[in-house]
């Protein structure tokens, strides 16, 4: 039909002619209500919105020269943030002579990537920028999940050695009973 009678059936039903697609070989025309579509449209994008997750960087500063609780302390914080699933920025930096000490500080990152290979997989690989080396994780699903289904056959094995140390200690009694039982 004509522009000119989309708009006479929109104008007779009190509703609006909205273009659907204009860049199809014949524009796709409804007549509806404007107003409330665009209101749909706005719900529409606000509800995925919504649900997209923002990965956020975190960033975890240590030196060269870290003691063991300090990085102990630094690797409890870096597992809370890939448990977020967000990345984690490592940065060393250096102060005067320990510019000297790079291959401690590449032992060091390596050290906290070997650490967190079990949530995490190397997106930035160790780089001096400056007085500082960077180096960027991020959340590994796979890595998590592999360890998570091996955590769970870990626990399952123990319950079972729990399991089989009872029923052996039950037969050693009924044993032991039945050895009593035979001498009276």
């Amino acid at each position: 039909m004509s522009v000119e009678e989309g708009v006479k059936h929109a104008d007779e039903a009190g509703l609006d002619l909205v273009e659907v697609s204009p860049n199809a070989d014949i524009p796709v025309c409804k007549i509806l209500d404007f107003g409330k579509y665009k209101y749909e449209q706005q719900k529409k994008a606000a509800e995925a919105r919504k649900k997209q997750k923002t990965v956020d960087v975190k960033e975890i500063k240590v030196r060269p020269n870290i003691e063991d609780h300090d990085y102990g302390v630094k690797m409890k914080a870096a597992r809370k943030f890939l448990g977020n699933e967000d990345k984690v920025k490592v940065t060393l930096r250096f102060r005067g002579r320990e510019m000297a000490y790079k291959d401690q500080a590449a032992k060091l990152l390596e050290r906290i990537r070997d650490d967190l290979a079990d949530l995490s997989k190397v997106e930035f690989a160790p780089k001096m920028e400056g007085r500082q080396m960077i180096m960027i994780l991020a959340y590994d699903k796979t890595a998590a999940e592999r360890v998570a289904k091996e955590k769970i056959a870990a626990e399952k094995a123990a319950e079972q050695a729990v399991k089989d140390a009872a029923n052996e200690a039950a037969q050693e009694v009924a044993k032991e009973a039945a050895k009593e039982s035979a001498a009276e």
